[in-house]
């Protein structure tokens, strides 16, 4: 709190968080519409309107657990400047930008989070960093996967039982209409979860300035304006990391992207209002290797998702470290 900003400094702040909000839904359009496009289900044109529409209504069926866990679960509230939200969100920017344009689907959730410890360790040391709100949202980084494969398999279980006596070609009509709303559910866990945590970025900017009147809180229109800014960006699309989601790791059907959906979808709500902010990349990829190694183990293809592993193990101390520099050169001016 030891440092405050003009107002138009404070806007100009507010808009760069809303722009990684943006990046945010451009690349992670591919988690809420890999599975419906490469299935064929929709066009990507119409797949990415579905998905920037339950992005943005998401709002209305959560809490904003997430939003107090980044706000004040992280780093400690009163360490948070905006020098500090700066070194943030540059790190998670910059980390977004590169794993974008290489097409790796890398955790937008956990850039942020490692940008954010990055720059308040710059400004206080360890002694700034909230570790319980830090374990848990590490140990999401494992389990998020891990519950999303294993509740696609079972889905695929489930499936395969309730289907052993429709002809291929009806299982297919059916999951067709089926996965509009394994789609819809999965995008609405994905702006339920990752636009909260802008949200928590703008709340503890504002309540670093003493704007916020009191305890902190998330306002109406911070709300409103990530959750305007992630369905944005994914109405761009974020093509490379779809066709890295859709087709690389496995081919799928329409009754396995419900599967892969649906397990990703459960996974999501239920980290949403336990107030863990978890990767909607690490999630689905787990569910999608899940529905495709219930076919076999060689259906997987393991180099692909194993580079997709090395990134998530990368993208928090990249980001800590890029958060922690573009600190210190913000220092300089």
């Amino acid at each position: 709190m030891d440092m405050m900003l003009s107002l138009p400094l404070l806007i100009g702040l507010i808009g760069v968080a809303l722009l990684f909000d943006f990046l945010n839904g451009l690349h992670d359009a591919a988690n809420s519409i890999a599975t419906i496009v490469s299935t064929r289900v929709l066009r990507p044109q119409f797949a990415v309107l579905w998905a920037a529409f339950f992005n943005f209504i998401a709002f209305l069926f959560f809490g904003l657990h997430v939003a107090q866990t980044v706000g004040t679960g992280i780093i400690e509230a009163h360490v948070i400047d905006p020098q500090v939200i700066f070194g943030a969100l540059t790190g998670a920017i910059v980390w977004n930008l590169v794993t974008w344009a290489i097409g790796i689907p890398s955790s937008s959730s956990h850039a942020l989070i490692g940008g954010l410890l990055g720059a308040g360790t710059a400004k206080a040391g360890l002694s700034a960093i909230v570790w319980g709100g830090v374990l848990k949202t590490t140990a999401a980084i494992v389990l998020s996967p891990a519950f999303g494969l294993f509740l696609a398999l079972m889905l695929v279980l489930v499936v395969s039982w309730a289907c052993v006596r429709s002809t291929p070609i009806a299982a297919d009509r059916r999951f067709r209409k089926l996965q509009l709303v394994s789609a819809s559910l999965y995008s609405l866990g994905h702006g339920g979860n990752d636009a909260q945590k802008t949200m928590g970025i703008i709340a503890v900017l504002l309540y670093s300035q003493g704007m916020l009147g009191g305890a902190f809180h998330v306002p109406l229109w911070v709300v409103l304006s990530c959750q305007a800014a992630m369905g944005l960006g994914t109405l761009f699309g974020g093509w490379r990391i779809v066709h890295t989601m859709g087709s690389k790791i496995t081919r799928l059907t329409p009754a396995q992207g419900f599967c892969a959906e649906t397990g990703g979808a459960i996974t999501l709500f239920g980290a949403t209002w336990l107030g863990i902010p978890v990767s909607t990349t690490h999630t689905i990829t787990g569910a999608i290797v899940g529905v495709g190694a219930s076919r076999r183990l060689s259906a997987v293809r393991w180099n692909v998702a194993a580079n997709i592993v090395v990134a998530w193990v990368v993208t928090l101390p990249a980001a800590a470290a890029i958060g922690a520099l573009a600190y210190w050169v913000a220092g300089l001016f």
